[in-house]
């Protein structure tokens, strides 16, 4: 599988990095952690906006720097689209302009691809004092597209926006993972951001990437449970369109060989890959399968781990890790009565019941 892979040892005023860490040339990998923990520094040294003391960063086959070989190839020649906060627009350039600005040889198909992908048809002839922040932004990531860069790199592209414009450009955002084939590195401090555009996590900590995988591995991992409060804790799945009931408007999830999941119907081809989310919150736990529900994601599951938090006044709250399949896993918080009430061990076999499940992307064929 085609690879990026960045491993460099750099030192910024007080702050030492050592990343070592391969992703896939593919989709969108978010680069996750604290301020100040490296991220902007790592997409920087892809871009050679930095040199490291020392490393190795290439994608695929094609070296941008390497100490060994002496190689440290200028910014101009790495092929690299960069999307920064601010939409750094050249105010005296209409928006055909700065979507324009730094194209060698122009290409009119793929120029009427870009601007119809981010719905920059009516803002051509604007200047960027008549754009909305949203707007800017999109006329940003089109300039970095028009490039036709090997990498993408967005370092925090939504942070300067207000929720508003954020809704505005994250379908735009969501289409453009689905799209276009360009592997996107993204810089990020948004859970929600993450959710919504990553196929792969890299967390960054204290200058070291602490885990990197699937973002569903990741996201399951005890890393990525610091940044999720008590209350938001959830279980993320690819899964796969399997079956559609049209009567009531219902489509089933295989999450594993087994184990299916009804949500309300997804405008998808059968056989489509669809990220799901659930909500510990919405999963409870009953020692028997009930008979008669209105509840229709019932499934058998095995007690692998139990963690308890205390909180407030006296308040505890148990999660509790599931094994649905194999390496499939389902998260669920309950009360510390609950638990105690109906006497739960690791080891147990009991049932799930979820309430509620989201579906937060959607691997739909695009034509491009």
């Amino acid at each position: 599988m085609s690879q990026i892979h960045i491993q460099y040892q750099q030192t910024l005023g007080d702050s030492s990095f050592n990343i070592d860490v391969s992703v896939p040339a593919t989709g969108i990998t978010a680069i996750f952690g604290r301020s100040g923990a490296g991220k902007t520094s790592l997409i920087n040294v892809v871009a050679g906006l930095t040199t490291p003391k020392s490393g190795l960063v290439s994608i695929n086959e094609h070296v941008l720097y390497c100490s060994n070989q002496e190689i440290n190839l200028p910014t101009r020649q790495r092929k690299v689209g960069y999307v920064f906060q601010e939409a750094r627009l050249f105010p005296h350039y209409k928006v055909k302009g700065n979507l324009l600005y730094g194209v060698v040889e122009q290409d009119d198909h793929y120029f009427k691809q870009v601007t119809e992908l981010l719905a920059l048809e009516p803002l051509l002839e604007r200047y960027p004092t008549e754009l909305s922040g949203g707007e800017k932004q999109r006329v940003a990531i089109g300039r970095a597209l028009l490039s036709k860069p090997d990498v993408l790199l967005m370092d925090e592209p939504l942070a300067s926006l207000d929720l508003p414009r954020k809704r505005e450009v994250l379908p735009f955002l969501e289409h453009l993972a689905n799209t276009v084939n360009i592997p996107i590195l993204y810089v990020t401090h948004s859970l929600n951001e993450i959710v919504r555009l990553a196929q792969h996590l890299v967390v960054i900590e204290q200058g070291e990437v602490k885990v990197s995988g699937s973002i569903e591995e990741v996201w399951a991992s005890n890393a990525m449970r610091p940044w999720q409060s008590f209350s938001d804790q959830s279980s993320l799945f690819e899964a796969t369109l399997v079956e559609q009931i049209e009567e009531y408007a219902l489509s089933g999830l295989s999450l594993a060989k087994g184990v299916m999941l009804w949500v309300q119907k997804v405008e998808a081809p059968v056989g489509s890959k669809v990220r799901l989310q659930v909500r510990s919150n919405d999963v409870s736990l009953t020692l028997e399968k009930p008979k008669r529900t209105s509840i229709r994601n019932v499934l058998p599951a095995t007690i692998v781990e139990m963690e308890t938090f205390h909180f407030g006044h006296n308040r505890q709250s148990v999660s509790v890790k599931l094994l649905l399949a194999d390496d499939c896993y389902l998260w669920a918080t309950i009360t510390a009565w609950a638990r105690d009430d109906l006497e739960l061990q690791t080891g147990m076999n009991i049932y799930a019941q979820i309430k509620g499940v989201s579906v937060t992307q959607r691997d739909i064929a695009l034509s491009h």
